[in-house]
């Protein structure tokens, strides 16, 4: 097949750097044979070091490229064999409120899903947990021993050091490790590997995120933790993911602050994800939480303390903060029980969750409780 004419339209159209201005794009091959055809010509035709090698990135995980167009020309695919869709924005689903904070012990979230009551079994040791966020304090006392190198896709020669917050607080709720002196994770053992696809404002490229992902099955990673959201659907991530979950991979993802009872937000919208919504220390679905037969599970997100930047500690609201509860559940189960696939995670996930409060409480989903959790992996034999 000749890929000429789109080897051409992208050395005529794309702008010299993905941060020059213009429309983010990615553009997808139909066909795998394709996308590797396309791609050989392409490092053949541009070594990397070369201004239009930079120009454009390549998405092997989902058999695509990622690159700049100049704002105003038509967006229209260049060959019948590939499609083009927009490469929107991703934020980070954190801040409903924050504040300076001091945590010792064990917060109030972890102790809710009990899971103080399975460390006797299972502390979620050496489980891998890929958190595609903000980066990571490394330098935190609570995470010093929690954390492995992890990437930067921001910065490929850098260590993917947190500018923001959020995904120094995730990590804390998924793995801390200071019952003396600070605070303890829901896994304290598990280990947290940091892939920083989000900028300082905690907003991110869903090609950037596809990196992640791409990155996380590579590096066999056992969970991915997403507390991230868009409204927009894209094919490009919905592919990543499905191929993480066919990898063995189960991903965790944040349904958004939007307060919306028959929405949530991409990726928590896809199948092959456990979608996670927010509750209070009540056990009732906390007010910014989105809500409704797509939300898999529910678990604390109201007011979490966790750890901050330069070693210190914030509290923080929203749907991000449940799914790190849900992600170190996870982990907990998965060094209880190692070799589950995902659809026998989620499985288990359905056998075993907590009523929640409220007259209006949906009935067929609860929050997350661990030692129940562990008890139906007994059952699953």
């Amino acid at each position: 097949m000749d890929h000429s004419p789109v080897l051409r339209w992208l050395e005529e159209r794309a702008l010299p750097a993905p941060g020059s201005g213009g429309i983010r794009c990615m553009l997808r091959f139909r066909s795998a044979a394709d996308f590797r055809r396309f791609a050989r010509e392409w490092r053949e035709r541009h070594p990397p070091g070369q201004q239009a090698s930079a120009a454009v990135r390549l998405l092997p995980l989902v058999h695509g490229v990622s690159f700049t167009l100049p704002a105003g020309r038509p967006i229209g695919s260049p060959w019948a064999g590939c499609a083009i869709e927009p490469d929107v924005r991703a934020r980070v689903h954190g801040t409903v409120r924050s504040v300076p904070a001091v945590e010792q012990g064990i917060p109030w979230g972890v102790r809710q899903i009990r899971a103080p009551q399975a460390w006797r079994l299972t502390t979620g040791h050496n489980i891998k947990v890929g958190v595609i966020d903000t980066g990571i304090d490394f330098g935190h006392p609570d995470l010093r021993h929690s954390v492995s190198r992890g990437i930067n896709l921001l910065a490929r020669s850098m260590l993917p050091h947190d500018d923001n917050g959020h995904g120094t607080h995730i990590a804390g709720t998924i793995a801390a490790a200071n019952q003396l002196y600070g605070m303890v994770g829901v896994a304290p053992r598990a280990v947290i590997h940091p892939v920083k696809a989000f900028d300082h404002n905690g907003s991110a490229y869903v090609s950037d995120i596809i990196l992640g992902i791409e990155w996380c099955i590579r590096n066999r990673m056992d969970i991915i933790n997403m507390s991230f959201g868009m409204k927009t659907r894209s094919r490009a991530l919905l592919a990543a993911v499905q191929n993480a979950w066919r990898a063995g991979i189960i991903i965790v993802a944040s349904s958004g602050n939007d307060a919306k009872r028959k929405a949530i937000d991409y990726p928590a919208r896809f199948p092959q994800t456990v979608s996670v919504g927010a509750t209070t220390r009540m056990q009732r679905i906390a007010p910014f939480s989105n809500r409704g037969s797509l939300v898999d599970i529910y678990a604390p997100g109201d007011k979490i303390i966790s750890a901050w930047l330069r070693g210190k500690y914030n509290e923080m609201s929203g749907t991000s903060m449940s799914t790190s509860h849900v992600t170190g559940a996870i982990a907990l189960l998965l060094a209880y029980r190692p070799g589950l696939s995902p659809a026998e995670i989620k499985e288990i996930l359905r056998n075993s969750m907590n009523p929640l409060r409220g007259a209006k409480a949906p009935k067929r989903t609860g929050e997350i409780d661990v030692m129940r959790m562990l008890a139906a992996a007994d059952r699953l034999g």
